[in-house]
C-alpha cells in the first residue's frame, strides 16, 4: 500500500485530491464558457441561484456520499424524496403543524433507511437489490397516500417559499441554502473528523477484513443508509419549499442525479475514497451545465443528461486512470496481500489518522 510509509503517505493525499479538482477545474472552465457565450452569466445572483436551485440534491448528494464511501450504493433517494413531499403534503392538508409534520416526515425517511441496512448488513441483501426494493416501497406509498399532486398552502411553508435572505451586495438566497449548507458542514465534520468518519472509509476499503480487525462494521452500514434515508426526507421538504407541493411523480430518476454528482465529484464507486466537498462540486458543475442550456434556449433539457452522462463516463476513467497509478505505485504487478488494505486502515483508525478522508 503506497501510503505505508512515509513517502507514502505524503504522495496519497495528492492522488486521493485529483478527481475533485478535476471537478473544480470543470466548474471554472464552464463559468468561463458562460462568461464568453452569454453575457451576465458570471455575475452574483446566478452563483447564488445556483445553490438555491439545487438545495435539496446538495442535501441529496450528501448522503449519498456516506453510503458509496462505505462501499454502498442507494437507489431510493428520490424515492424517498417524493415520498416525503407527499407525506408532507397530505399531513398538512389535515392541519398537522409545520414543525410535527417535518418531524415526521424526518423520522420516516430515517426509519427506511434503517431498515435498508439491516437488511444490508444482517441479511446479506446486495445494496442494489436492497435499495431497490425500499425504492418500490416508497414509490408505490406515493400513490397509496395519493396519486394525485396535493397544493401546499401552510403559512409557514409560503413563508419559506416565498422569503429571501439578504447575502450583501443586493444579493439574495432562499431559506433552504443555509440549511442545504449547515448539512455539508455538518456532514464534512463527521465524516472528516470524527471515528465514525474513518470507519466509513474503513469498511469501504474492506468490510470483512475490517471487521476482522475489529471495526464496528454493523453498526457503520447501518448508519450510513439512516443517514442517507434523513438527508433524503430533508432534501424532500425542502423541494416541498421549492414547489409547495407533494406529488408521486416528484423526483423520478433523481436518484441517478446524485449519484452522478457524487462521481464527478470524485468519490470512487467502489468504496474507501472520495470527499464531501468534492460531492457539492458535483452538483455545481451539474447546476451550471443545466444553467448554460437555460440560457442558452434553443437547446432541450434531456442535454442535461446526456452532457451529465458524458461527464460521468470522462470521471470514471479518471477513477480508473488514478486507481491503477495507485496500484503501480504500491508494487506494480505484485498481488497485494487479501485484507491487507482494511489492515492499514484498521490501524489509522486505532490510531486516530485520515482525518481528510
Amino acid at each position: 500500500m503506497s501510503g505505508a510509509g512515509p513517502n507514502g503517505l505524503r504522495r496519497l493525499p495528492k492522488r486521493r485530491h485529483l478527481s475533485w479538482t478535476v471537478s473544480l477545474g470543470l466548474l471554472i472552465v464552464l463559468f468561463i464558457f458562460g462568461a464568453i457565450r452569454f453575457p451576465g452569466f458570471v455575475s452574483g445572483q446566478v452563483v447564488l441561484d445556483l445553490f438555491v436551485d439545487n438545495a435539496y440534491l446538495i442535501v441529496l448528494a450528501v448522503g449519498m456520499t456516506f453510503v458509496v464511501i462505505s462501499g454502498g450504493l442507494d437507489l431510493s433517494v428520490g424515492s424517498v424524496l417524493g415520498l416525503s413531499t407527499v407525506i408532507a403534503a397530505a399531513l398538512l392538508r389535515a392541519h398537522w403543524s409545520p414543525g410535527a409534520v417535518i418531524i415526521v416526515v424526518l423520522l420516516v425517511g430515517s426509519a427506511l433507511g434503517l431498515l435498508v441496512g439491516l437488511g444490508i448488513h444482517y441479511l446479506s441483501i446486495q445494496p442494489f437489490v436492497a435499495t431497490l426494493i425500499s425504492m418500490f416501497f416508497a414509490r408505490g406509498l406515493c400513490y397509496v397516500l395519493s396519486p394525485d399532486s396535493i397544493a401546499i398552502s401552510d403559512p409557514f411553508f409560503l413563508g419559506m417559499a416565498q422569503a429571501q435572505l439578504p447575502v450583501g451586495f443586493g444579493l439574495e438566497v432562499s431559506p433552504s441554502v443555509p440549511v442545504a449548507l449547515l448539512v455539508v458542514l455538518a456532514g464534512v465534520l463527521v465524516l472528516h473528523w470524527t471515528m465514525f468518519g474513518r470507519t466509513v472509509y474503513a469498511v469501504g476499503n474492506g468490510g470483512r477484513a475490517a471487521s476482522l480487525m475489529g471495526v464496528p462494521v454493523a453498526r457503520t452500514v447501518v448508519l450510513v443508509y439512516v443517514i442517507s434515508g434523513f438527508c433524503a426526507a430533508l432534501a424532500g421538504i425542502l423541494f416541498s419549499f421549492y414547489t409547495l407541493s407533494g406529488y408521486s411523480l416528484t423526483g423520478v430518476g433523481l436518484e441517478l442525479d446524485t449519484i452522478a454528482a457524487v462521481v464527478i465529484g470524485g468519490t470512487v464507486l467502489s468504496g474507501g475514497s472520495g470527499y464531501l466537498w468534492g460531492s457539492i462540486l458535483g452538483v455545481l458543475v451539474l447546476g451550471t451545465v443545466n444553467a448554460l442550456i437555460t440560457f442558452d434556449g434553443t437547446l432541450g433539457t434531456w442535454w442535461s443528461k446526456i452532457i451529465a452522462g458524458a461527464l460521468l463516463l470522462v470521471f470514471v476513467l479518471v477513477q480508473r486512470l488514478v486507481l491503477r497509478r495507485r496500484r503501480a505505485d504500491s508494487g506494480g504487478s505484485k498481488p497485494e496481500e487479501p485484507g491487507a488494505r482494511a489492515r492499514a486502515w484498521a490501524s489509522d483508525v486505532g490510531r486516530g489518522g485520515l482525518r481528510d478522508g
